[in-house]
């Protein structure tokens, strides 16, 4: 009897792509992205090499701009010995769900004063950052070091530059979300007549809002990290959300959104065009499986848009956690195209194709996890799920797992310790958009 319901198991572990613990093993290895270069260019066709170059240059001449308003500052202040930034994300101060009077208090006008001394001269942020609790020193760093705590020589997170890494990005929640949060004080200011006030953070907005348009790629993606740093952050980047924000912002200014209405009607302009190439873009990045559409990797390749990796352990796939929120974004707009409504249908039938149930991942309490000696595991649990693994094999659907190491692999259970404890592995998020799914396809069948 035990034997026969072990042979269930395994077979109900195959039947939802997960692998039995006796076939478990490695299946592949990382492979580090392509960053864009000049010789990467120069192989393109003629007729695109222009635009790529010109966007190269840009980026390289920002940087330098950045750099040396930097230096400036240090000199004026006299700054011999500038600091990294401390730790820490400060995000949840940055939420948009304050009662509407907060908006023009004291608070708001300190936490945006104090994020504007944090922008970089490019318009954008860097990461994890508490940017609301004080504001940055004259001279000091726009960044926290966020140099790998696992480096080897080979890590595909290695600085090319330590001394400048991650200065501006839109990875975890940044740039993004300062400009969607000024914009807010900004516009309850102009609306209580406070103009003095709103004036420095309209500004700043508008130096946010420059640098999405500055950094978005020729052809609608945007990188992780811009100007460009190199390495895997010049890929187009979906992971955290990255473009997708990158998108809604540059609609909403272009659709007149309230938020936005401050902004110079040149700059309204621009982000049209520059949100329907994203738009565009993000339709294109649909991964194709015999012929049908399923969901979005993590990050491609600027120039060829083939699905590629980013850290170690963050390998080519189809990943359902940044999928979600591409699906919701083309959801939210009032008047989807054709094409728009397709891609919606084809990946909300991906994910129910790749749901999960009978499995946890973990006990539910991760505290407990991390400090238990086994950590979290994937385990049989009778009648739980549905959830969903963060990455799928392109081509076969199945849940695949990366290690610090660079080994790709067919169960989360046989990751180190510290890479299963320290990254999603698995999501819920499904369950919420498939159930917006099923209202809005009541207005947009197939």
């Amino acid at each position: 009897m035990l034997s026969h319901c072990r042979s269930l198991f395994l077979a109900a572990l195959v039947a939802l792509g997960l692998p039995a613990a006796s076939s478990a093993k490695v299946v592949g290895m990382n492979v580090i992205a392509k960053p864009l270069t000049r010789e990467r260019i120069a192989a393109l066709p003629k007729k695109q090499q222009k635009a790529w170059l010109e966007y190269l240059e840009r980026s390289e001449k920002q940087k330098a701009i950045d750099k040396q308003t930097l230096a400036d500052e240090q000199k004026a202040a006299g700054n011999t010995s500038p600091k990294h930034a401390s730790g820490g994300r400060g995000m949840f101060a940055l939420r948009g769900d304050h009662p509407a009077e907060w908006w023009t208090g004291d608070e708001a006008l300190k936490d945006a004063h104090n994020i504007i001394t944090w922008q970089v001269a490019d318009g954008g942020w860097s990461k994890n950052i508490d940017m609301v609790t004080k504001p940055r020193a004259q001279g000091d760093l726009y960044d926290a070091n966020n140099e790998n705590r696992f480096p080897d020589l080979a890590d595909f997170d290695k600085p090319v530059d330590p001394g400048w890494h991650y200065i501006a990005t839109l990875d975890n929640d940044s740039t993004w979300m300062q400009i969607r949060f000024l914009a807010r004080v900004a516009t309850a200011l102009l609306a209580a007549h406070r103009d003095a006030d709103a004036t420095p953070i309209c500004a700043s907005v508008q130096r946010g809002v420059e640098y999405l348009l500055d950094s978005e790629y020729p052809n609608g993606g945007w990188p992780q990290v811009w100007p460009l740093e190199g390495g895997y952050h010049d890929a187009i980047t979906i992971n955290d959300d990255a473009m997708t924000h990158a998108v809604e912002i540059l609609h909403d200014v272009a659709e007149g959104a309230p938020d936005y209405k401050f902004l110079p009607a040149a700059m309204v302009k621009r982000a049209g065009p520059a949100a329907q190439r994203g738009i565009d873009c993000l339709l294109k990045l649909q991964i194709t499986e015999n012929g049908v559409k399923t969901a979005w990797a993590q990050q491609y390749d600027a120039l060829t848009l083939e699905p590629t990796s980013a850290r170690n352990y963050e390998m080519a796939s189809l990943t359902s956690d940044e999928s979600f929120p591409v699906v919701q974004f083309f959801m939210s707009l009032p008047n989807p195209t054709p094409a728009e409504v397709a891609a919606v249908h084809a990946a909300c039938a991906w994910f129910a194709k790749v749901e999960i149930f009978g499995f946890r991942f973990g006990s539910g309490n991760f505290m407990a996890d991390r400090s238990s000696p086994g950590g979290r595991k994937l385990v049989a649990v009778e009648g739980t799920g549905p959830i969903w693994a963060r990455y799928y094999q392109i081509g076969t659907d199945k849940p695949i797992f990366g290690d610090r190491d660079k080994t790709i692999h067919d169960d989360v259970n046989e990751l180190s310790l510290e890479r299963r404890n320290g990254y999603s592995w698995y999501n819920t998020e499904g369950v919420a958009v498939l159930n917006e799914y099923k209202t809005w396809a009541q207005g947009h069948p197939q």
